[in-house]
């Protein structure tokens, strides 16, 4: 592990849910460094892999480091929510055995300060992909008060998301993410284990990348198709992200889909698209929590599509 310069969290866990995997397709969608995809290559040696990132240094990185795996690997560049739509119109439904997405910001976009992410960095970017046209910079300045208000609450969660907007807008302009932090910080919550610019820096990131909308148009995407036999695993690393999945999870396992107030069953009563396999989110070991204390909000829910 002393090679990889970033270890992807719930490792062992994801390698167990797709072991039983024997032939096939695995799509990772947010392949990064390619922690995850190399080991779900090495743990199922007859798989074919198709890995998805929009972050142009992973993937240059990752060609790389998984090119001894041969024609087993495609890697594809854009939106995981867009790119899939394309990979099961190529392939079909029917080979895709396995679906992958750890809904986060790697631990090498946080550390390298050009990018924006961290709290300490002197730039004001967070863009996952670079060439993407709103930034960090752009949502810090240019938005109005009552979006900036929108976004703090939605996406951060934090209470005094008025008083952190208002400051933000008499404060500004800001060109760093350093500065913003510093700006801001007797506003923020304090007392917890996190930094107290991790929220507002959150909040702001969310919006960037559209993370949400990116992971629910994923869900309808896998929805959409209608897969016949195959694992979807989902990772998240905040409440907002987690909520989404186990609703859509617990959609996807309901037999009848009549109306809560409907007076009787109408349907058919079997519109279950498969089964929830994991009844609680599957966090990490505490060795792992040791080693990468990343990994502690790291949630990941699994469901077996079975249509």
């Amino acid at each position: 592990m002393q090679n990889i310069p970033h270890i992807p969290v719930l490792y062992r866990e994801v390698v167990d849910t797709f072991k039983d995997i024997e032939n096939g397709i695995i799509i990772d969608c947010t392949m990064g460094y390619g922690g995850h995809s190399s080991m779900m290559l090495e743990a199922n040696p007859n798989i074919e892999l198709i890995a998805i990132d929009q972050d142009q240094t992973a993937i240059d990185f990752s060609t790389k480091r998984l090119e001894k795996y041969g024609d087993r690997v495609s890697i594809r560049k854009g939106r995981f929510s867009s790119v899939i739509k394309d990979i099961i119109a190529e392939y079909g439904v029917d080979k895709i055995k396995g679906v992958l997405a750890d809904i986060g910001v790697s631990s090498l976009q946080l550390d390298q300060k050009d990018r924006g992410f961290s709290y300490e960095s002197d730039n004001l970017d967070m863009r996952m992909d670079k060439d993407a046209p709103l930034s960090a910079y752009n949502v810090v300045n240019e938005y109005s008060t009552h979006e900036l208000e929108h976004i703090l609450l939605e996406y951060g969660e934090l209470r005094n998301y008025k008083k952190i907007a208002s400051a933000i807008v008499n404060a500004r302009p800001f060109t760093s993410a350093k500065q913003l932090s510093d700006s801001t910080r007797n506003l923020m919550p304090h007392g917890k284990k996190i930094h107290p610019a991790t929220l507002l820096m959150q909040a702001i990131r969310i919006e960037v990348n559209d993370e949400l909308g990116e992971l629910k148009s994923l869900l309808q995407s896998i929805e959409d198709s209608e897969f016949s036999d195959a694992i979807v695993a989902i990772i998240s690393f905040h409440s907002l992200e987690d909520r989404i999945v186990k609703q859509t999870y617990t959609k996807w396992s309901k037999n009848c889909i009549c109306p809560d107030d409907a007076m009787r069953c109408v349907c058919s009563r079997d519109n279950a698209k498969g089964r929830i396999l994991s009844k609680k989110p599957i966090t990490a070991q505490d060795d792992e929590l040791k080693s990468n204390p990343r990994s502690r909000s790291a949630k990941m829910r699994v469901f077996h599509y079975e249509r």
